[in-house]
């Protein structure tokens, strides 16, 4: 029974922690195929790789100078920073979901549809994603590894099948990618990473509640908002995610008339 304890908290620890970012590591490496820009892939998944590699670092600092205890303000400032790049990549991917203009850049060269500033931004976000939930990660695996038989088979045998099933998850989304016309590929990568910021907003502005950084007003909001996962239920946070919706929203409504695209429109693919 113990075995088959650690096997699924194991299997429970890499799944949760790396579900989030195996899905922004994935959307971003469809979107780049997709958008006829494979070579530039490279960079999403060094920045991935690094993310891991920092990940150990902090897991070794955190566990000899803080007892294995994250910080939580500085998770706050890796989320806040993550949900800046999200925002960004997501308007980027807005702007050029017309497969006509998308087309244009590209017969005016890649380098320039997607230059050096933006590839930066998509390792960026990779990096970002991973860290974020690395170090917690490697931290939560080794005390699960304390408290059980250490590194055996059943922790082993979880951590291997929850990364197949990660690995799963990215080949169909890719698989996937490639049966969606370019418009609403664009469209869908760039609502997920601006749902994905704004879910790391909440995460921030609640770590920064809970060391009383921020304050939180709890008082008549209705439980369906924590419910949803974007944000923890205050009214600070609820908020701050509703005035950037409506940002958001004005913004794609001035962007889509701009490009004329104001009624139903026939959707192209290349």
């Amino acid at each position: 029974m113990e075995g088959g304890s650690t096997f699924v908290q194991a299997f429970t620890i890499l799944f949760r922690e790396g579900l989030e970012a195996m899905l922004v590591i994935a959307a971003l490496a469809a979107f780049l195929r997709r958008a006829g820009a494979a070579e530039r892939i490279a960079p999403v998944y060094l920045g991935a790789l690094a993310a891991v590699l920092a990940s150990l670092g902090a897991a070794w600092v955190f566990q000899v100078f803080y007892d294995g205890n994250h910080s939580d303000l500085f998770e706050a400032v890796i989320m806040l920073g993550a949900a800046v790049l999200m925002f960004y990549m997501s308007g980027w991917m807005f702007l050029r979901q017309d497969p006509k203009a998308w087309q244009a850049d590209l017969n005016r060269l890649a380098e320039r549809a997607l230059g050096a500033g933006t590839v930066l931004s998509l390792a960026g976000i990779a990096f970002l994603a991973v860290f974020r939930e690395g170090a917690e990660t490697i931290l939560f695996l080794h005390a699960l590894a304390k408290g059980a038989n250490g590194f055996d088979g059943a922790l082993l045998g979880g951590l291997a099948i929850a990364a197949l099933a990660l690995v799963a998850l990215f080949v169909a989304m890719q698989w996937l990618a490639f049966r969606l016309p370019l418009r609403p590929m664009f469209v869908a990568t760039s609502a997920f990473l601006f749902l994905m910021g704004l879910r790391m907003v909440g995460e921030a502005f609640q770590e920064l509640q809970e060391q009383s950084i921020l304050p939180f007003t709890t008082d008549g909001v209705p439980a369906f908002f924590a419910d949803w996962g974007l944000n923890n239920g205050t009214w600070e946070v609820i908020g701050t995610q509703a005035a950037l919706l409506l940002v958001a929203a004005v913004a794609g409504i001035l962007t889509l008339r701009r490009q004329g695209i104001g009624g139903p429109v026939a959707v192209a693919s290349r």
